[in-house]
């Protein structure tokens, strides 16, 4: 199989002729540690662990991605706007103030390079003129939005033999980026209407970038990134997911399954942090059939999932972070836990979330080493 073809295939319930491995990623941090506990220096990481575990490793063609921009454009400028006590206060390309340490710079609010807390003073969405101006950054048309190449990129992709997927901001995680969390929490409960407005707004932005790409490429996996849970608890009650949510979830489930004309999107997922139990029955109803990272500290239980919603939801990730850093008899525990989610399939077994730095490189080999047994690779 190739790689695209085993992956659709473990998260469709498919017969894959083993798992895609993939034990998770580390973050810049966790690199700088490793490479002091054993990976050799210079070393790619991914490249090394495949050779110290026997796993061969696969040819590939040479990627190629749609190149298509769902953020602002323009984009606002980056800048530091202060610097004193250890700490930057800066603002970054999405338009919002916020503060940082002085270890780090505005990059880092780009990419998750690594494990940065940050703490936001000012978002770019503060009143309904602010709104009207925002609205301008978001047109289907704007130059930039499509790359020149659009219609070449999509032929080559028609013959790829690794997996595409396309990433978009979910509505709650972009009106989270306009408005700021706690503003955005007041304003559902105070303005539900401006909150409506905000995101039928992006529904119908999204939905015009998917009708012009489904029409030519057919992603693998699209994918909404809406982080919208902590410990314990969603961020918002699930009431509010169906009522601010729900319809863009629908509507591009539908979509990318039924209106494209090259080939319908065979997975629709949603990525999440947090406790998702209270809102995984409106993503299934929703037509997402994938979700992630399944974060163990927070309390998701996979194996009780598979139980209440069947083959109807496939994850990945699920795998305790602090058990792979305790390593030892804590990881085969954690393991031996999911073991009978995997060997049911629907299910990409990794690390809930980045990779740590308190994962010595050590424990992440022999974790990686169970990992590729369980999954067919050793």
């Amino acid at each position: 199989m190739t790689p695209r073809q085993r992956y659709v295939a473990a998260l469709t319930f498919g017969r894959p002729d083993r798992i895609p491995f993939s034990p998770g990623h580390p973050r810049e941090s966790t690199l700088a540690a490793w490479h002091t506990q054993g990976l050799p220096p210079g070393a790619d990481w991914q490249m090394h662990l495949l050779e110290t575990l026997g796993i061969p490793t696969e040819s590939e063609q040479q990627r190629t991605d749609l190149g298509v921009d769902f953020r602002c454009i323009p984009q606002f400028e980056e800048k530091v706007l202060q610097h004193k006590d250890g700490h930057y206060v800066v603002q970054d390309w999405k338009g919002n103030v916020c503060e940082i340490s002085d270890g780090y710079d505005v990059s880092y609010l780009r990419q998750p390079k690594d494990f940065v807390t940050r703490r936001w003073l000012k978002c770019p969405v503060q009143t309904r003129d602010d709104w009207e101006r925002m609205k301008e950054r978001y047109r289907v048309d704007s130059p930039g939005r499509f790359p020149h190449d659009f219609q070449d990129r999509c032929r080559e992709l028609s013959t790829r033999d690794y997996v595409l997927t396309l990433a978009i901001p979910g509505p709650f995680w972009q009106l989270r980026e306009w408005c700021g969390f706690e503003n955005l929490c007041i304003l559902m409960a105070d303005q539900p209407d401006f909150v409506d407005e905000m995101a039928d707004f992006w529904e119908r932005f999204v939905a015009g970038i998917l009708a012009r790409i489904i029409d030519h490429a057919s992603p693998d996996l699209v994918y909404i990134s809406e982080d919208m849970a902590f410990k314990g608890h969603s961020m918002i009650s699930p009431a509010m997911v169906e009522r601010f949510c729900r319809g863009a979830y629908v509507g591009w489930s539908l979509q990318v399954m039924r209106l494209g004309r090259v080939a319908r999107v065979p997975l629709r997922g949603i990525d999440s942090d947090g406790y998702v139990a209270g809102l995984l029955p409106i993503w299934v109803e929703s037509g997402i059939n994938v979700c992630d990272p399944m974060e163990a500290a927070a309390g998701n239980d996979i194996a009780a999932y598979r139980r209440q919603f069947g083959r109807r939801m496939a994850y990945q990730g699920g795998v305790d972070k602090r058990a792979i850093a305790a390593g030892g008899r804590a990881i085969r525990r954690e393991l031996a836990r999911l073991a009978p989610v995997i060997q049911d399939g629907g299910y990409i077994p990794g690390c809930d979330h980045g990779v740590p730095p308190d994962v010595s490189w050590p424990n992440f080999v022999d974790y990686a080493r169970l990992l590729a047994g369980m999954t067919g690779w050793l």
